[in-house]
């Protein structure tokens, strides 16, 4: 892959993860703008999580059996159709359920990480992985910063109408960017679907990725969905433009992306785990004076929230790296095992961190995500670390997977 295809992909997982997380900003919006309590508006933020798993589940396995371009093409034109159809919505459940089918639809992230994976030697998989997880970190940063600015300015419903904008403008430039490739399986699709079941059945460094990273993404949900509930609340009395910046602070992950995937290629995902898992759970004490509000307050937040996101990306990158080299002609499968665990635990985290909230307040929410970063890491540091499997062979020249134009 040419360094401007490997951009554009890039730019493309930011697009398409993005949709997932613009609601995180403009919940409260939702609230007003429909009449409904603030932690009833915050299922649009589980809705998009809930539906993302369920099209991992669901689609993300067709990677290895459908060309790229037909799929990924078509993924980013229903996206962009359905994020239409949730601005049109006048009620919650109508939302919920468009926000459903968007996450459903906009899975595109799983499917070009593993794709550019396989287009490079086993040697810069970490650096490639890592750009592609840097261009999904932007969308999901930039994405909350453009909701929140963007709501604020508009109403809620025009971050909806941009997002479907960009998606269709996506689907139109990957039409004639992507090359034909050919499927790595011609597997029914049933059987397609229910293999990441067995892949978590028979390997044993699947289940533990998956266990680590449904951990550390829930507690990261349940900070992310409750700091829009913190901002807009009595502690701070700010709107949700501000929760935007906040997010906007946090692009310096998308520096740190790239360098996490070097040291895994160095130093293997292991180390990098126990390194991530111990950077997540100190993040819920620096976020603990949030609740004091005022710059105190705002100080915690840019630091607790900054260490929360470079630790959990960068252990998403490591185990990752780890599933990607265990059979390389499964690695769609591979993911959809993984990803589907992880966006579970983001839903589940969405949903536990806003009730925390309106039960406990901050501080629950600081709780919860040190209580899962722990079980995280005791899981880690008492079962012991798992030998990396060998690197996969570099596919011959002779039969490069991007070659031909045309589906």
């Amino acid at each position: 892959m040419s360094r401007r295809v490997i951009m554009l992909l890039a730019l493309a997982c930011g697009v398409a993860v993005g949709n997932v997380y613009f609601p995180q900003a403009i919940s409260p919006l939702v609230a007003d703008g429909l009449r409904i309590p603030p932690d009833s508006a915050a299922l649009v933020v589980t809705a998009a999580q809930l539906g993302y798993a369920a099209g991992i589940l669901l689609l993300v396995p067709l990677g290895d059996r459908v060309p790229h371009r037909t799929l990924i093409v078509t993924l980013f034109g229903l996206t962009g159709l359905g994020l239409l159809a949730a601005s049109s919505t006048s009620a919650l459940p109508p939302l919920f359920g468009a926000g459903v089918l968007v996450g459903v639809t906009t899975v595109i992230a799983p499917i070009i990480g593993p794709m550019a994976a396989g287009l490079v030697a086993p040697d810069r998989r970490g650096a490639v992985s890592g750009i592609m997880l840097a261009g999904s970190i932007g969308g999901m940063l930039l994405s909350r910063t453009f909701g929140g600015v963007l709501g604020e300015w508009l109403g809620w419903r025009a971050p909806y109408l941009v997002a479907a904008v960009l998606s269709l403008l996506m689907a139109l430039v990957l039409v004639f960017v992507l090359r034909r490739n050919e499927p790595a399986t011609r597997q029914p699709y049933p059987r397609l679907v229910l293999e990441p079941l067995r892949l978590l059945r028979t390997e044993p460094a699947l289940r533990q990725s998956c266990l680590y990273q449904a951990l550390t993404f829930g507690g990261f949900s349940a900070v992310w969905t409750s700091v829009a509930l913190l901002i807009t609340g009595p502690a701070f009395g700010l709107g949700a433009q501000t929760v935007g910046a906040l997010a906007l602070v946090n692009a310096a992950t998308m520096i740190a992306a790239p360098f996490a995937g070097r040291l895994v290629d160095r130093r293997g995902s292991d180390f990098v785990n126990t390194v991530t898992m111990a950077g997540v759970l100190l993040s819920a004490f620096v976020l603990v004076p949030g609740a004091l509000g005022g710059v105190t307050g705002m100080v915690a937040l840019v630091l607790g929230t900054l260490l929360l996101d470079v630790a959990m990306q960068s252990g998403m990158i490591a185990n990752q790296i780890r599933i990607y080299a265990l059979r390389p002609e499964v690695r769609s499968r591979l993911n959809t095992a993984y990803m589907v665990c992880a966006y579970l635990g983001g839903a589940a985290g969405s949903w536990l961190g806003a009730r925390s909230y309106g039960l406990f307040g901050w501080l629950g929410v600081c709780g919860l995500l040190a209580l899962l970063a722990l079980t995280a890491l005791g899981r880690h540091l008492l079962t012991g670390s798992h030998r990396a499997p060998a690197p996969a062979p570099v596919p011959s020249a002779a039969t490069p997977p991007h070659v031909r134009h045309g589906d």
